[in-house]
């Protein structure tokens, strides 16, 4: 399954952004295939949103995940979890500044603690491949020109989200951002009715709503010359 890994926050308040952005990221350990771990943030907001970023992902709990006041349980395996510490190993070797996290939690399972990238160039691995991790790219744009064009480079649409209390931004942004699931002021949220699927090498076809039945419809055509 294949991710957008897009966020754009802009124009609004930091209380209501924060808990939207790590909640598109840090949900199910990072690994979810719309994960939102591309985060774009307009340069006049940019340090004060990574400085509020960080202080809310240290405060994270990572361990056990039967225990209701764990936030954040293991990655899956041993394979995944060496994946993603080679990936955050790459994103400080490309000059990525890592702000917090990029350590293994305990000295058993795979638990790893949740990590914020910033000053991150959107041609990084970090933020160009799906690794389905706690790891947070917080890249920087000027206008919503840039913003779309950052959004747009990348092989995969899967999903994105904006925050904005302008509405004209907001649209504009999703009418030109190329994903198949745009949220604005919220992230994660479905519906029965309404068709889910991605955009580029973000998988084929769509899944609920009217247009996922295609998928159960074989067509037959007959041509007869009178």
């Amino acid at each position: 399954m294949d991710s957008e890994k897009f966020g754009a926050i802009n124009w609004a308040t930091l209380s209501e952004l924060l808990p939207s952005a790590h909640n598109s990221l840090f949900f199910n350990q990072g690994q979810c295939c719309n994960a939102g771990s591309r985060l774009f943030v307009e340069e006049k907001c940019y340090d004060e949103f990574v400085a509020k970023s960080v202080e809310r992902a240290k405060q994270r709990t990572v361990g056990d995940p039967f225990d209701p006041k764990t936030q954040q349980g293991p990655q899956v395996d041993q394979d995944q979890f060496n994946k993603v510490m080679g990936y955050i190993e790459t994103g400080m070797q490309e000059g990525a500044q890592m702000l917090c996290g990029g350590h293994r939690v305990g000295e058993r399972g795979f638990f790893i603690e949740p990590t914020v990238f910033a000053n991150v160039q959107n041609e990084m691995k970090i933020a160009q491949e799906e690794i389905f991790v706690p790891v947070m790219s917080i890249i920087k744009f000027k206008d919503i020109d840039e913003a779309i064009h950052l959004a747009n480079t990348t092989m995969y649409g899967l999903a994105a989200g904006v925050w904005t209390q302008d509405i004209s931004k907001a649209l504009a942004i999703a009418n030109n951002v190329r994903a198949g699931t745009v949220w604005v002021n919220c992230y994660h949220v479905f519906d029965a009715a309404a068709p889910f699927g991605g955009f580029k090498q973000s998988g084929m076809g769509r899944e609920l709503g009217e247009y996922c039945l295609e998928h159960y419809t074989e067509v037959k055509t007959v041509t007869v010359k009178l």
